[in-house]
């Protein structure tokens, strides 16, 4: 596992190809460097250079010579963008834009990580559009130098995340603030101090900056990262409840699961079974009921199914961030032979033919719906909807300790001081958060409200369906934590009927390091706050990785 410090000082290359998640978070959150490769350096200025030449031959380029959303037939200016008249009024321009973003949006700011994250996934795409060089760098310059931008929340209509980039925009001439070595200052106090000299924007700069989903992105791919970390705590929680119910086990052998070769279901199993691979539970014990109620025996197909969907959102979030989002498109150089379309009179329209801007290369810049965000948006809907099936199970495998006829017999009987000091589930607390969780199940109704004369409409509610999966996240860990309390006191139960006992190396490990945090039966060093909180902070403190060892499927990536 690599330890905070190893993910400080690595250095990550954008090249618009292979940023992944873990790169994501490590300069979102332990603030790892980023540079750019040659190839990534090249093609944006390759398509930098086309997009003057473009408007030298009079070729209309969206948000550029051609106005954006209801403006999008009207012309901006004509001929060369370097003629004197013309440089003066983009110049000016862009700086406008870029200033008045510190206007933009509305709401709560959002946490500094997340805008960390969507600043090193538009940097990362932005390698595909027509960004000038300086602006290119700005963005590198502001992530290496830890100046994060204030960024509103609200904004947003879940296609083009304008608003938040906005924000950004604003920070890279000195307007509005940024936060920058603990404190929040204004954006010109934090560029002076670095050394870093605002950006004097050229070309469709706010364009090439500001159209695109990042801030999705940058959500989603937190979300993906925090779902894992919940996700191999439930699997080890489950594993532990297992070994507290004294389970029949057999629902979770490879030898039953390979009759419903489910590839995600199977290995989820698996790996339940491996954390408590060599414990009691593999004993003859004619106490032991012939099978468990379905909140313990199907739990697998709950975890499964969630760790499926994951991967699913896992694998569109790599795409994402790894692709343009942006329009318009720069195609260089594409052979007809390969796009016939391209060879037609309405493509001919958009032919870049090549020139001094442009070194001599041709190209097109073509109108796109690629900052659409589907089906990204959907597969975290649906991601949504498999947590509240997983977290409907750990709530009833909890109040099944309650139960005498699974459990076999009255922990009053082992722990002769009473009921008062043991560290058990708290029902009340249970239910409430899985009305709450319950309540996020419900798809986000699709929405399309026409804007700028009906050019605009239609919306994702991306911020709205993102931020409902990471809510059903933190409810899931926090349902975990009072399924961990119950599990843990059952464990120890179960060692107190027959101490020779064994209950599995990880599981038993995560046992004694918990009990450090809540004691049991010791009410005066019990934790001062509600046990569930305390489970909860057990668990964001110590990854599921340290007991057991982190691994996904071979084939998980695809």
């Amino acid at each position: 596992m690599m330890r905070d410090t190893d993910r400080t000082e690595r250095t990550v290359v954008l090249d618009g190809e292979t940023l992944s998640i873990a790169d994501v978070i490590d300069v979102a959150k332990f603030g790892a460097k980023v540079i750019y490769s040659e190839k990534a350096t090249q093609r944006s200025r390759d398509a930098y250079g086309l997009l003057l030449q473009a408007a030298a031959e009079d070729v209309p380029v969206y948000w550029f010579n051609r106005g954006g959303g209801e403006q999008r037939e009207t012309t901006i200016f004509s001929g060369n963008p370097m003629a004197p008249e013309n440089e003066a009024f983009l110049r000016q321009s862009q700086f406008q834009a870029f200033a008045d973003g510190m206007r933009s949006g509305y709401g709560e700011e959002v946490a500094g990580v997340c805008v960390r994250a969507m600043m090193v996934i538009r940097a990362n795409t932005m390698t595909y559009e027509a960004a000038s060089p300086p602006l290119s760098a700005m963005l590198i310059h502001l992530l290496n130098s830890g100046i994060t931008p204030v960024v509103r929340s609200r904004g947003t209509v879940g296609e083009g995340d304008l608003r938040m980039m906005d924000n950004v925009a604003a920070a890279m001439v000195g307007h509005g603030e940024v936060h920058h070595q603990g404190e929040r200052v204004p954006a010109s106090v934090a560029l002076a101090a670095t050394g870093i000299a605002p950006l004097a924007p050229f070309g469709a700069d706010r364009t090439a900056l500001v159209s695109t989903n990042a801030y999705f992105h940058a959500q989603s791919a937190l979300l993906v990262e925090e779902a894992k970390n919940m996700l191999e705590w439930a699997d080890l929680v489950y594993a532990m409840s297992l070994l507290g119910m004294n389970s029949s086990v057999t629902p979770i052998s490879s030898a039953v699961q390979t009759l419903r070769p489910y590839p995600w279901l199977n290995w989820s199993a698996k790996r339940v079974l491996g954390i408590i691979e060599g414990s009691y539970l593999f004993e003859r014990d004619d106490s032991r009921i012939i099978q468990d109620p379905e909140s313990l025996r199907a739990s697998s197909q709950r975890h499964g199914s969630a760790w499926q969907a994951w991967a699913d959102v896992r694998q569109s979030v790599t795409l994402s961030i790894n692709s343009s989002d942006h329009n318009p498109a720069v195609v260089m150089e594409s052979p007809i032979d390969d796009f016939p379309e391209l060879g037609t009179p309405h493509f001919q329209k958009y032919f870049v033919r090549g020139g001094l801007h442009s070194g001599g290369r041709s190209g097109y810049i073509l109108s796109t719906a690629n900052w659409d965000p589907y089906p990204l948006a959907n597969q975290i809907e649906a991601f949504t909807i498999a947590l509240a099936n997983l977290g409907i199970a750990i709530v009833q495998r909890t109040e099944r300790f309650s139960s005498l006829y699974f459990t076999k017999v009255d922990y009053g009987e082992f722990f002769p001081a009473g009921s008062k000091g043991l560290p058990i589930s708290d029902s009340f607390v249970a239910i409430d958060l899985w009305q709450e969780l319950s309540s996020l199940v419900a798809p986000t109704i699709p929405t399309g409200i026409g804007m700028f004369e009906c050019v605009e409409d239609l919306q994702a509610n991306t911020r709205i369906k993102v931020g409902k999966a990471r809510r059903a996240v933190e409810l899931c860990v926090d349902l975990l934590g009072q399924n961990l309390l119950s599990a843990t006191t059952w464990m120890d139960l179960r060692k107190r009927q027959d101490p020779g006992r064994i209950l599995g190396r990880p599981a038993a490990e995560a046992l004694t390091c918990f009990r450090q945090m809540v004691p049991l039966l010791n009410p005066p060093n019990l934790p001062s706050q509600p046990l569930g909180e305390a489970a909860v902070e057990f668990m964001r403190t110590n990854k599921a990785r340290r007991f057991v060892p982190s691994f996904l499927p071979d084939n998980s990536e695809t």
